[in-house]
């Protein structure tokens, strides 16, 4: 094992993560408890918060797989604690690689290869903690603002606020799906597949309504099924 693993996987850096993470399972208790009590004033019943719950984490066992399968390999570079920290925080694996690489880089070597060791390994947990420390800054500062700026552009009109809001996520998931489109390889083949694979699960949830709740999930472990055979 290399010397600077030693460190990475330390028990004391373990327990210094351990306040971190479960912050984020309490705040993931404090949010489900608010999004029951804040679904009375939208008129929404018990059942059909328990159904919108279970469609979430039905959707999430795609992003999850796609995260777990990442994070063993980063686990062998930057060890068990920091991996475990990182995720629980931002949850895009690729992100932290990315930043991960770029501390490495900075000190003239390359991520896990030779000549990276304790210094090394601490310059990119600073590159991962700095990287997503913007994102918190904004969301601290800007987020509550978002709503007005909405309302202000559609002027109370409830059906242009939906459309300006489906624009958006059509945008953004343009943009992350873009990148894979253009990389061509095992990327456009899992790309495609799950496309063709919501698509048709489409089609089908309309003959089997309670087969729509899955449709996300089953169709990003069709993409990335799709993406391992190719390679």
């Amino acid at each position: 094992m290399k010397e600077y693993l030693k460190v990475a996987n330390d028990p004391i850096l373990w327990l210094i993560c351990l306040p971190v993470v479960a912050m984020v399972g309490v705040q993931a208790i404090i949010f489900s408890k608010r999004a029951f009590v804040a679904a009375k004033s939208a008129e929404l019943t018990k059942q059909e918060c328990k159904d919108a719950f279970r469609i979430g984490a039905v959707a999430a066992i795609g992003p999850a797989v796609a995260v777990f399968v990442v994070m063993l390999g980063m686990m062998a570079v930057v060890g068990g604690p920091m991996t475990w920290l990182r995720l629980s925080v931002i949850g895009s694996a690729p992100t932290e690689l990315a930043a991960s690489t770029m501390g490495a880089k900075a000190m003239g070597v390359e991520f896990g290869g030779e000549g990276y060791g304790v210094l090394e390994y601490a310059n990119s947990v600073w590159a991962m903690t700095l990287n997503g420390i913007g994102w918190l800054v904004f969301a601290g500062l800007f987020t509550h603002k978002l709503e007005g700026m909405r309302n202000k552009f559609a002027k109370g009109d409830s059906k242009l606020i939906g459309e300006i809001s489906g624009a958006a996520m059509l945008g953004a998931m343009a943009y992350l799906l873009g990148g894979h489109l253009i990389a061509g390889g095992g990327r456009l083949v899992s790309a495609l597949a799950a496309g063709i694979a919501m698509i048709l699960l489409g089609m089908l949830s309309q003959k089997f309504p309670k087969l729509v709740e899955y449709n996300l999930g089953i169709a990003m472990v069709v993409g990335m099924v799709a993406g391992v055979i190719y390679v």
